[in-house]
């Protein structure tokens, strides 16, 4: 996909509705098209946080791994979906796991790139950053759901 088409398909989402036509350029600027397959894993908790997603097709699980067993899904995404808030957030490591349900197409934008963006202009950092925010607070709302279903021993409220 070209930026030209990048840049059409982004400024199609709501996450970046009203946004700025200069800042739709320089976002679509800075993202490549990606394919992931089945079951790879996007990134992985802990490690450096330098991107964000757009999923333009297919299932991404967020997850958070378990203390044993298998990871927990605390979030199935499709098309849409922004994945990814950690590469705005000191210490710029992921919080959870993204890993493909199915065969997917994502849009990876460069976070590094941007941050050093959001730091060089007030504007557009605060517009992202008000952005990302309710994308954190969404997030960690599930997550804490989630983990309550399914991690919730017997006696305890």
């Amino acid at each position: 996909m070209d930026k030209k088409a990048i840049r059409k398909l982004i400024e199609s989402q709501r996450f970046f509705a009203d946004l700025d036509s200069d800042w739709l350029d320089f976002l679509a600027e800075h993202a490549v098209s990606r394919k992931v397959s089945r079951d790879e894993v996007i990134f992985r908790h802990g490690n450096k946080a330098d991107s964000f997603y757009l999923v333009t097709d297919g299932r991404i699980s967020l997850e958070v791994a378990a203390i044993e067993g298998p990871p927990l899904e605390l979030q199935n995404l499709g098309e849409g979906a922004i994945i990814g808030w950690s590469w705005l957030i000191p210490p710029y490591q992921w919080h959870f796991q993204a890993r493909a349900l199915e065969d997917a197409n994502v849009i990876r934008f460069d976070g590094d790139v941007i941050f050093k963006r959001c730091e060089e202009d007030p504007d557009f950092g605060y517009d992202m950053l008000k952005r990302f925010a309710g994308l954190m607070s969404e997030r960690v709302s599930s997550a804490r759901e989630k983990m309550m279903q399914e991690w919730n021993p017997p006696g305890f409220a």
